[in-house]
């Protein structure tokens, strides 16, 4: 059951063990010092969670980012959400910065799972009132949750850095169908057209074959995606334009899973900087130089402080 609003004498802010930079950044722009609690692993592989400060009849928020180690990942939210409700706090709201399994959102052969709406359910039974997260995959992931949704935008943070940037004779370009929306998204604010990658497989196992839709020639280019991965898509979609004539290739999305061989990808490929947003860690050792990161911790801090002050959060995002 939903708490009623406007109940809480005040609020507190505590963090998993997937981003732990991020979840520090967040309470430092918001003001207050991370919550005492420590979420630890047996040896045996059970997750513990030891909390060390009262949470009773407080708003309570989680930061937890559900990326690689995924599984461990939602097991140490969940817990620690449990660990929340049986302290009696008021109100548990889960930030999720990235939410893993989103791209198992709807069955695409017979017997397929929907694991998106699985995650939500485990996530609402496990005690959260609320969720805080960003450009979901789909924005429909929404309605899995029978709780509060709040659904953040990375990309007006990414319009204003590549506005601040002045890039001349621009085109916002979508890597694939499924990103046309998105690079209207962008295209709009900033003024300048868009073009789409066609990518079609005629057969199984034969080469794919790819069209560019839009005038792209001597034109600098933005690819803008919401998640990359492996980055093959995203690669060969810049390697595409750079055959076809494009000056300059920049890459952006949200977030930066980059599995397998994605540094590498990036490393090979026609793509000049690579822009992503902080909602996953990536090991500094391991960084491509064409990898620059943004951070998202003021939103997420906006977010808290106007969500515990029951004040509108899709205001924030009226004056991009």
């Amino acid at each position: 059951m939903i708490k009623p609003l406007g109940t809480y004498a005040d609020f507190k802010v505590f963090a998993c063990n997937s981003n732990p930079a991020l979840a520090e950044e967040i309470a430092a722009k918001i003001g207050k010092p991370l919550g005492k609690a420590e979420v630890s692993t047996f040896s045996d592989g059970e997750i513990s969670v030891n909390v060390y400060e009262s949470v009773r009849g407080l708003d309570v928020y989680i930061i937890q980012s559900t990326c690689n180690p995924v599984n461990n990942n939602l097991m140490e939210l969940l817990i620690l959400i449990d660990a929340m409700k049986r302290a009696s706090a008021g109100r548990i709201n889960a930030v999720i910065p990235y939410y893993g399994y989103a791209r198992q959102d709807r069955k695409v052969k017979a017997r397929d799972p929907i694991t998106a709406k699985l995650v939500a359910n485990l996530i609402s039974a496990a005690g959260a009132d609320r969720v805080v997260t960003m450009d979901l995959h789909a924005s429909q992931i929404q309605g899995y949750f029978d709780i509060p949704v709040d659904h953040l935008l990375g990309m007006p943070i990414l319009v204003k850095y590549f506005k601040n940037k002045q890039i001349k004779d621009l085109v916002i370009v979508s890597p694939d169908h499924g990103s046309v929306t998105r690079a209207r998204n962008m295209a709009f604010p900033l003024g300048v057209p868009i073009a789409i990658v066609d990518k079609r497989r005629q057969k199984a196992n034969e080469s794919e074959i790819m069209h560019v839709i839009g005038d792209i020639d001597g034109k600098s280019c933005i690819l803008v995606d919401d998640v990359i991965d492996t980055a093959g898509t995203i690669t060969n979609a810049a390697n595409k334009l750079k055959d076809l004539g494009a000056a300059d290739i920049y890459a952006c999305a949200t977030h930066g899973v980059l599995s397998g061989k994605a540094l590498q990808n990036i490393e090979d490929s026609a793509i000049k900087e690579l822009v992503l947003l902080n909602t996953i860690p990536l090991d500094g050792a391991k960084m491509s130089q064409k990898i620059k990161f943004l951070s998202v911790a003021q939103l997420f801090a906006d977010a808290v402080n106007n969500i515990y002050n029951n004040y509108s959060v899709s205001k924030m995002f009226d004056s991009q």
